[in-house]
């Protein structure tokens, strides 16, 4: 297919990743689907092409340098890359109440949710400089969101000093990329796909994956021009 871009979608063989790369595929796009787990990831792949998803897998533990130099060899040796989805994210696991978590908790998070996105981004960035209208969407949550955070009765979840900090993290990681990017055609934008039922959340969530996946596949698909450096949901933007 002559001009079909190519994404990259991390964390993507369930839930909202999967959804994403389904919805990108759906879109005649050409689809990466990042995955620690070979054989999760394999059946994935199996089931998006039985779908007609153009869609390949890609071994990759956001967390491991040598794993995501890997997968940006494999998509360079495929043609390249237009998008990148930073969808891989853990909680950290519980309990999380400040004065009582155990530090390894919070280092989990930091380290899949923050290092975890700067590593990909990096590793994929030569590629997505030489793309013609590239974009990189972080999936973040706006429980991150410090103004809703110490809002008195806004929904924010349960205390949390691991994911919730991870993700202000990512989002303050997220504006200074836009900063250095400002000048070139890349745009960067954080996506918060709502409470969505999920084995993140032991599917207590209230929204299907395939509604938490469109403000991704939105922002993954903006057109020249768009915003960059922004924080947005279904209804909008998501105040910092």
């Amino acid at each position: 297919m002559s001009g079909q871009k190519t994404a990259l979608v991390t964390g993507a063989n369930k839930g909202i990743g999967y959804e994403i790369a389904a919805g990108l595929g759906a879109l005649g796009w050409k689809v990466g689907l990042g995955a620690r787990n070979d054989e999760r990831r394999e059946e994935a792949v199996a089931k998006l092409r039985e779908a007609g998803v153009d869609v390949f897998g890609v071994p990759l533990d956001v967390t491991d340098d040598a794993s995501v130099a890997a997968a940006a060899r494999l998509i360079e040796e495929g043609g390249g890359l237009d998008v990148l989805v930073n969808n891989a994210g853990i909680t950290g696991g519980g309990p999380q109440e400040p004065s009582t978590v155990d530090l390894a908790r919070v280092r989990a998070a930091v380290d899949t949710n923050v290092f975890g996105v700067i590593r990909v981004t990096n590793a994929m960035l030569p590629m997505l400089r030489r793309s013609t209208s590239p974009r990189i969407v972080n999936m973040s949550s706006s429980v991150g969101s410090l103004t809703l955070q110490s809002t008195p009765g806004a929904e924010t979840g349960p205390i949390s000093v691991a994911y919730a900090p991870s993700k202000s993290f990512l989002n303050a990681v997220m504006i200074q990329y836009a900063k250095e990017l400002s000048d070139t055609n890349i745009l960067i934008n954080a996506a918060c796909p709502g409470f969505v039922a999920t084995d993140l959340n032991a599917f207590h969530g209230v929204r299907t994956p395939e509604q938490g996946a469109a403000t991704a596949i939105r922002l993954a698909t903006l057109p020249d021009g768009g915003p960059s450096g922004a924080f947005f949901d279904d209804a909008g933007e998501v105040p910092w």
